[in-house]
């Protein structure tokens, strides 16, 4: 019996230490998305579905930039990231807040979008999300984009992980489409010795409520994150030395949002500009009172 008991109480300590070991493991390759990188944003229609004989896909995206992956916070079990882009000459280099993008260790509470400015939150079972991290991305004014749980693979030298979501028009879709409504991205950030990769196939959802969803086209992502010295992000280091207090407060506003575990519906425009728009401009008043005023002005209850 007590052999019994000791091989029992064995096992359960390997199994505890190889668990934490892997935990371990997925932090390192969370937090080795941060750094300085220049960029490579790709994106093309690979196949289209549409009846419409006068249908013009998307048109083919290669882009490039500079960006910093800024380390926000972290604990044992939430990671924040935030991304910011610096664009111009190099000699006068502009910093633009771009994605954010969070990471929790099995996390319970999803938000997960619907459609049209609808997010429709769930509680998920603790054995459904066990040794899962959920990305939560967030849009540049720090309202939500999409979200995911899934397990980080590291095998072969690289770290992967992957999840499918529904999602809102990427930016660079919703300010020239309105022929669908829903994005369903499969997502898969690929950790590797040059930096990162996030691989994306993607579908252009119509989403109507009581009816069946429509594919209207495929797009192939691929963007490429290549890792350089640290001291070409110098701008953006600084950019969030200088603001960074103030984009704490708005986070702390929409966790307080996100802790009341109900659905989220948005305004897309308050006095006919879109939420960035406000918290973006020069002569806005960064204290907490008007960042929560600002922010509950695109709360439909």
């Amino acid at each position: 019996m007590k052999h019994t008991l000791f091989t029992v109480l064995s096992l359960a300590l390997v199994f505890s230490v190889n668990a934490q070991s892997k935990k371990k493991q997925d932090q390192n390759a969370i937090k080795s998305m941060c750094g300085c990188y220049e960029v490579g944003f790709n994106f093309a229609e690979t196949f289209e579905y549409s009846n419409d004989e006068n249908y013009e896909p998307s048109k083919v995206k290669h882009d490039k930039a500079l960006e910093w992956v800024q380390l926000v916070s972290e604990d044992k079990d939430k990671i924040a990231m935030q991304h910011l882009l610096i664009v111009g000459k190099p000699d006068s280099p502009r910093v633009i807040k771009h994605w954010r993008q969070d990471w929790l260790f099995e996390n319970t509470n999803m938000y997960t979008y619907n459609a049209d400015n609808v997010w429709t939150y769930a509680a998920l079972p603790k054995e459904d999300v066990k040794g899962q991290w959920t990305q939560k991305v967030y849009q540049v004014d720090d309202s939500p984009r999409y979200e995911g749980s899934a397990t980080w693979m590291h095998e072969n030298g690289s770290s992967y992980w992957e999840n499918a979501t529904d999602a809102p028009l990427p930016r660079r879709e919703y300010t020239k489409r309105s022929d669908y409504n829903v994005t369903l991205r499969n997502n898969r950030h690929v950790v590797n010795n040059e930096g990162w990769v996030h691989d994306q196939d993607n579908k252009k959802i119509i989403r109507k409520e009581g009816a069946a969803d429509v594919i209207l086209a495929e797009e192939k992502g691929y963007n490429t994150y290549k890792k350089v010295d640290d001291s070409r992000c110098v701008a953006a280091q600084n950019w969030w030395k200088e603001h960074g207090a103030t984009w704490a407060k708005v986070r702390t506003k929409w966790d307080n949002v996100f802790a009341q575990k109900q659905d989220l519906k948005l305004n897309t425009k308050v006095e006919g500009k879109p939420l960035y728009a406000h918290l973006f401009s020069e002569d806005f008043e960064g204290s907490e009172e008007n960042i929560a005023k600002t922010i509950d002005a695109f709360i439909l209850k």
